[in-house]
């Protein structure tokens, strides 16, 4: 039996995610995500999916985030009818992710085109209804057959809801390949999810890297710089801007405002959740409190709600949106994430030129994505292809992320390190993941790689 990896995005990057698992004429792809990045090469990329994705004979998807799951339907409309197997949380993210991303890039479509610029969405609605009835839902834990031969087994990743660590085990003789692949790796103690589960062993082990080179700082830290930074941007009395994804990072925000204003730390402010993605998000979120880790449970059983309390205000239409571009003061938190689509575009283009006004940065910014460049201080942005001084306060608070750092990582790892006999690093900025790989080689691992794009690995050897 011939088994190899063939690795074709998110490659000494960040987004894009998709490695295609080849057993001897099967193929299993895992993940099939969107690159998010500059316009022009974004969309290039999301059009043209690599050559080897025309066979594809099943997908495992390790969550629905869309640099992990927003290119589907694009491999849908190329041909693929197979299963797309995942959570049954994923699945009801997806529900809502995937036509999401068909309607910005509609939308995006249209506005450009009244601006006189060209741009040809990946794939429309009827792909997005074709992709969804795909879907294999499974439980965590209880492993499942792929393909004759090949069985997968969902763990707790702790990301956001119902993202997994994807055991995979091909039958080989007497001894089984057991290939283990993290997909987005959560941390231990943040707010509302499970920790991740331990995992087995295994004989390969691709993971991501995206805080490779860095540490987050501890619980107790972080709540103090939200603390301290909404007290001083409270005071100050302009408007604040929040840039998060929609599932979890939304969902985060939201618990430590909640709490802070109810202990009485800061004052009641008023919060506008502007995005219709995250409005459904969170209620999912709220549906599925059977996925809640135990700190969670015990905040509902108090009789508080940490999504949906006084003082937030859940905004639908587009009108109500609008309205928004008046206000002085209160919190906005709005998609994408990135700042690279969405209603987020609509207010950084008119909160950049405020002074009065703070963008705060929660979470990672891939290089090259308008959030990066605000990240980085740039003196001018474009937004929506127009250039706008940058007048505002721009802060940053790294610990609300969701990825586990270095140290969480090689913690994770530990039991595992000396048996695994192949690893390989994805889903990181080329320095954080050639960085990462020397503390693996530090902590144990015998074989580390750090493949480039379309790179080819056999396994097993």
């Amino acid at each position: 039996m011939t088994v190899s990896i063939h690795f074709l995005g998110a490659n000494r990057q960040v987004t894009g995610s998709k490695h295609l698992l080849k057993i001897n004429d099967k193929r299993i792809l895992l993940e099939c995500g969107m690159v998010q990045g500059p316009r022009r090469l974004a969309d290039r990329l999301n059009r043209e999916l690599p050559e080897a994705l025309g066979r594809v004979d099943a997908v495992v998807l390790s969550h629905a985030h869309i640099d992990h799951s927003g290119s589907l339907p694009r491999l849908v409309r190329m041909g693929y009818s197979g299963p797309i197997h995942c959570t049954e949380a994923t699945a009801d993210l997806l529900g809502i992710l995937l036509p999401d991303s068909a309607h910005i890039q509609k939308a995006d479509a249209r506005y450009l085109k009244k601006r006189g610029k060209s741009f040809q969405p990946a794939y429309d609605i009827q792909d997005v209804e074709d992709t969804l009835a795909l879907l294999q839902t499974h439980a965590y834990r209880q492993s499942f057959e792929v393909l004759p031969g090949v069985r997968v087994t969902f763990l707790e990743a702790g990301h956001i809801l119902g993202s997994a660590q994807v055991m995979v085990e091909v039958e080989d003789g007497d001894k089984p390949l057991r290939i283990a692949f993290t997909g987005d790796l959560g941390r231990k103690g943040i707010p509302v999810l499970r920790d991740p589960d331990p995992l087995p062993a295994c004989d390969v082990l691709i993971t991501e890297s995206t805080y490779g080179d860095r540490r987050h700082p501890p619980r107790d830290v972080l709540e103090q710089q939200l603390l301290e930074f909404f007290q001083d941007e409270t005071c100050l009395r302009g408007r604040i801007l929040i840039p998060a994804y929609s599932v979890g990072r939304t969902q985060n925000v939201l618990w430590y405002l909640g709490r802070m204003i109810a202990a009485g730390q800061i004052e009641p402010i008023p919060i506008y959740i502007d995005s219709p993605l995250s409005t459904k998000a969170t209620r999912i979120v709220n549906r599925h409190k059977d996925l809640y880790d135990r700190e969670a449970r015990e905040y509902l059983e108090s009789g508080r709600n940490p999504f949906f309390f006084e003082g937030v205000r859940y905004i639908a239409d587009v009108e109500e949106s609008k309205a928004l571009n008046k206000l002085t003061r209160g919190i906005i938190i709005s998609a994408s994430g990135m700042c690279e689509g969405g209603r987020i575009l609509h207010h950084l283009e008119q909160t950049v030129g405020r002074e009065n006004d703070c963008i705060l940065i929660v979470g990672f910014m891939a290089e090259g994505t308008l959030g990066r460049k605000l990240l980085e201080r740039y003196d001018y942005v474009k937004i929506f292809g127009e250039r706008h001084l940058v007048r505002c306060r721009v802060r940053h608070i790294d610990g609300l992320s969701a990825h586990a750092d270095y140290q969480e990582m090689l913690d994770h790892f530990a039991p595992i390190a000396t048996q695994v006999e192949q690893a390989f690093i994805v889903h990181g900025e080329e320095s954080a993941s050639m960085r990462f790989a020397d503390r693996m080689i530090d902590a144990g691992f015998r074989s580390v790689e750090v493949p480039l794009y379309k790179e080819e690995f056999v396994l097993g050897t």
